[in-house]
């Protein structure tokens, strides 16, 4: 049953020794739902949601960077004791 309003009429059904729901392959295309996605609880039900992808962002973020000469550090680098005890300089 599909009401554009209230959305779409699926069943709690049992998966191993879990639950699930069926989810029309429409409605996941159209949420670009696909992998592995984020559950999380709001008051009176479930939100599935996408998951960004991993270094989302990063490419813009590092070409930026490069057309301004910046090497992207927050903060200078700072020796550690492993620098000193764990490295063999030679």
């Amino acid at each position: 049953m599909r009401d554009e309003a209230r959305g779409v009429s699926s069943k709690i059904i049992r998966i191993g020794n879990s639950q699930g729901v069926r989810i029309p392959k429409p409605l996941l295309e159209q949420a670009g739902l696909e992998g592995h996605v984020r559950l999380r609880v709001i008051e009176g039900g479930i939100v599935i949601e996408r998951l960004p992808a991993i270094r989302e962002g990063w490419r813009g973020a590092a070409k930026e960077l490069a057309q301004r000469g910046d090497a992207g550090l927050v903060d200078e680098p700072l020796a550690t004791e492993f620098d000193d005890t764990e490295w063999t300089w030679d």
